[in-house]
């Protein structure tokens, strides 16, 4: 069972996750194409159980001085936790940014059914 009580509040029971066990791992891309590039890769190798891509978004940030703007995909990637070193190879494999965002977000708690799923997709 994903799900344990680890601390009660009045008549309700608090569930967490095991917070080492899932992540999102978010990253941003110059193009639709290349979102799509990597969700492939990540979902062929099972690193992945599904990868959300987002876009087109608009990021602002500083880059060698400069304020810069660009029109970027992003994509949310669901997997496990230990599965972050190789998601990150496929992301820098594929990826066309010198420094890609790569971020782990920790699932602190989620539906028991779709952890269940994700674990069984990257297992």
């Amino acid at each position: 069972m994903f799900f344990e009580p680890v601390a009660t509040r009045g008549d309700k029971t608090v569930d967490a996750c095991m917070s080492e066990e899932f992540v999102q791992i978010v990253t941003t891309t110059a193009s639709q194409e290349n979102a799509k590039k990597i969700a492939q890769a990540l979902l062929e190798q099972r690193l992945a159980a599904c990868v959300q891509m987002v876009g087109p978004v608009k990021s602002v940030y500083r880059w060698k001085g400069e304020i810069e703007t660009a029109v970027e995909w992003q994509c949310w990637i669901k997997t496990r936790r230990a599965k972050f070193d190789a998601v990150s190879q496929v992301i820098r494999q594929f990826h066309t940014y010198e420094v890609p965002e790569i971020l782990a977000v920790p699932i602190l708690a989620g539906s028991e059914a779709y952890l269940r799923w994700v674990g069984e997709e990257t297992g």
